[in-house]
């Protein structure tokens, strides 16, 4: 599936709640990455989250600070990597693609990504150990 189509598959919600896991968000950033400029694709992927859980009466389970630190450590190891193919770079970043422990975990305190500032605002990384 290209990115395009990925893209239109998710804003077109035609993805099953039960289908769209952490694996997904990152390819789903990843792809709005390489069809768009990043702050059009930033506003695209957090507006096509905020729709998606709350179609599904879930509007809390977005989060503003996981959403753009994960968005943004993908951006980078993008430009790192210089390439637009979703299955090299997910082979490259395996780290990105792990929910629990997270890659997240080295930058933020658990009560900081906890808070409903972090859930609401993005917030800096707190953790600097």
């Amino acid at each position: 599936m290209t990115h395009s189509e990925f893209i239109e598959r998710f804003e077109g919600d035609a993805v099953p709640e039960d289908g769209f896991h952490h694996a997904d968000h990152v390819r789903l950033a990843f792809a709005y990455l390489s069809e768009y400029p990043a702050l059009q694709a930033l506003e695209r992927f957090c507006s096509a989250l905020r729709g998606f859980a709350a179609a599904r009466g879930k509007a809390q389970l977005y989060h503003e600070t996981i959403t753009h630190a994960y968005f943004f450590l993908i951006r980078e190891r993008m430009a790192r990597y210089e390439g637009k193919e979703w299955d090299e770079f997910a082979r490259r970043n395996s780290d990105l693609l792990t929910w629990k422990p997270g890659i997240l975990d080295r930058y933020y305190l658990e009560a900081t990504l906890q808070s409903e500032l972090a859930r609401n605002t993005f917030v800096f990384p707190d953790k600097f150990s």
